[in-house]
C-alpha cells in the first residue's frame, strides 16, 4: 500500500506498484488496467493522483491510453534498425509486420536553397522526393530525399512505389554506400507534416539527418527522417556494416 509519510510522492509510489504487477504479469501486455476512479478508491487517494501516476507510465511507454475505452499496457515494441545501411524500408520489413509505402511527392529535379546550410546540395540541383511509411497501415516514419543528379542520371523516371532505394541503387545503378552519418535529434513537424503522421504539431518527433557516402562520391544520398517513436523503438546495431 502507499505510505504517506514517505518522502516519496503518492504518485510515483502508485506508479511503482503498478509497474510491478506488470512485470509480474498481473496486467498482461493489452490487459486494460482498473479505472482512474478504481485506483483511487482502492488505495484512498485522489483521481489527480492516480493520473498523474498513469502519466508517467504512459512517459515510459508502458500505458497507452486509448480515448473513450481506458488505458492498457502497452505492448512490447518492436525494434527496427532503421539506422542501417541496408534503408529504411528493408528495415521495417525485418520486423515481419506488413509495410507500405506512399510517394507524398514525386521525384524532381530542383535547386536546393542556400539557406539550407545542413543539406550537401545546398546551392546546387538535386533529385528530390518525399514518402511515407506506413507499418500495419500506421504512419510512423516520413523521409525527404535528395540524390546527386549525376551520379544518378535518369532517377526521375525510376518507379519508387514499394521499392527499397538501397535496392533501386544497387540494381540500376551498381552501387553501394561504403560509410556513412548520421545526426540525431528531437523536433517538430509543421501541420502538414504532422497531419501526415496523424501526431499533433507540438509532439516531439526523432529527426534524423543521414548522409551517406559513395566511392568518389561523398554525400550522394542526403535524407532528412521524421520518426514516430510511440510504436517502435528505432535501434543500431554497433560493430561493423554487413548488409549495406
Amino acid at each position: 500500500m502507499l505510505n504517506p509519510e514517505s518522502p516519496m510522492p503518492l504518485y510515483h509510489q502508485l506508479a511503482d506498484i503498478l509497474m510491478e504487477k506488470i512485470r509480474k504479469g498481473n496486467y498482461r501486455p493489452g490487459d486494460r488496467i482498473p479505472s482512474e476512479h478504481q485506483l483511487a478508491a482502492a488505495y484512498t487517494i485522489g483521481r489527480p493522483t492516480v493520473r498523474q501516476a498513469i502519466e508517467l507510465l504512459i512517459r515510459k511507454r508502458l500505458l497507452i491510453r486509448k480515448r473513450g475505452s481506458g488505458t492498457y499496457v502497452q505492448p512490447p515494441q518492436k525494434e527496427v534498425d532503421l539506422l542501417s545501411l541496408a534503408g529504411t524500408l528493408s528495415s521495417f520489413q525485418k520486423t515481419g509486420l506488413k509495410t507500405t509505402t506512399e510517394i507524398l511527392k514525386k521525384t524532381i529535379l530542383t535547386e536546393i536553397k542556400k539557406t539550407d546550410i545542413e543539406n550537401p546540395f545546398a546551392g546546387q540541383k538535386a533529385f528530390f522526393f518525399e514518402r511515407l511509411t506506413c507499418v500495419e497501415n500506421n504512419p510512423v516514419l516520413i523521409e525527404a530525399l535528395y540524390l546527386h543528379p549525376g551520379l544518378f542520371k535518369g532517377f526521375n523516371e525510376v518507379e519508387l512505389e514499394g521499392k527499397s532505394l538501397s535496392q533501386i541503387v544497387f540494381e540500376r545503378y551498381y552501387m553501394r554506400p561504403e560509410n556513412g552519418k548520421q545526426n540525431f535529434r528531437i523536433a517538430f513537424l509543421s501541420n502538414k507534416r504532422a497531419k501526415v503522421l496523424k501526431v499533433e504539431s507540438d509532439t516531439p518527433i526523432l529527426e534524423i539527418k543521414r548522409f551517406l557516402h559513395f566511392p568518389n562520391a561523398p554525400n550522394a544520398i542526403f535524407s532528412e527522417l521524421y520518426c514516430r517513436t510511440d510504436q517502435f523503438v528505432f535501434s543500431q546495431i554497433i560493430g561493423g556494416v554487413t548488409d549495406a
